[in-house]
């Protein structure tokens, strides 16, 4: 498995776990992710999901060199963008419980949608946000668009158009609405559980529907 996933409490813990490769989306998490959710979204027990990772870095997007070795993990990659069916993030698998992002590190690139689509997002004072597509030849479409709920265009805008020479600290992150809060490294995890299980007290049906509603709000908006 490339998703460690644990419980404490009301609390569900969906961890990126290749540290190694700055916990880049291989084929094998790509499976392993939409399961993930799939799981904690369907246990009752659990009332809140944080998402973090393990090692120095939070996501940096898709692996790259590894799916270039894999053709037809490429080819679904690939598939999957164009028709706009990714399965990666809680929003795009349909997780109807509140997600709190705890950003430990780098996130770059395709990382970014597990920002856009978190109810909550937290960071390390060391966490840095960027988007590298057009560094590399690419152009960036969902991660940015999906950005734009958080953030006002221009800084978004900004960070897509400098590619990998702009990076967005955890204190300008906040001051942009991109998260709410920045902590030393050493407090995230229990920080972030702090939040979680305050959220939790409330009734899971209620969080459910109230969480429904406003994404709803920000579809229509």
């Amino acid at each position: 498995m490339t998703i460690e996933i644990h419980h404490d409490g009301p609390v569900g813990w969906l961890i990126f776990d290749r540290p190694d490769a700055g916990n880049a989306i291989d084929a094998q998490m790509f499976v392993d992710l939409e399961q993930a959710w799939a799981e904690l979204d369907a246990d009752d027990t659990v009332s809140v999901i944080v998402n973090t990772g393990n090692g120095r870095a939070f996501q940096s997007g898709l692996d790259v060199v590894q799916l270039a070795q894999d053709p037809e993990a490429l080819k679904a990659s690939s598939r999957q963008t164009k028709r706009a069916e990714l399965r990666l993030t809680a929003w795009h698998c349909g997780v109807t419980k509140p997600v709190i992002a705890a950003v430990n590190g780098i996130c770059a690139g395709g990382g970014l949608h597990f920002i856009a689509d978190a109810d909550i997002v937290i960071a390390s004072s060391n966490a840095a946000f960027l988007d590298p597509h057009v560094s590399v030849g690419q152009v960036t479409a969902f991660e940015t668009i999906g950005m734009l709920k958080k953030s006002p265009v221009e800084s978004i805008a900004r960070m897509a158009y400098l590619g990998r020479h702009e990076r967005i600290t955890a204190d300008r992150a906040r001051q942009l609405g991109i998260l709410s809060e920045v902590v030393e490294p050493e407090q995230l995890r229990s920080r972030a559980q702090d939040i979680a299980e305050t959220i939790a007290r409330h009734p899971l049906d209620q969080l459910r529907q109230l969480k429904r509603q406003l994404w709803a709000a920000l579809e229509v908006a």
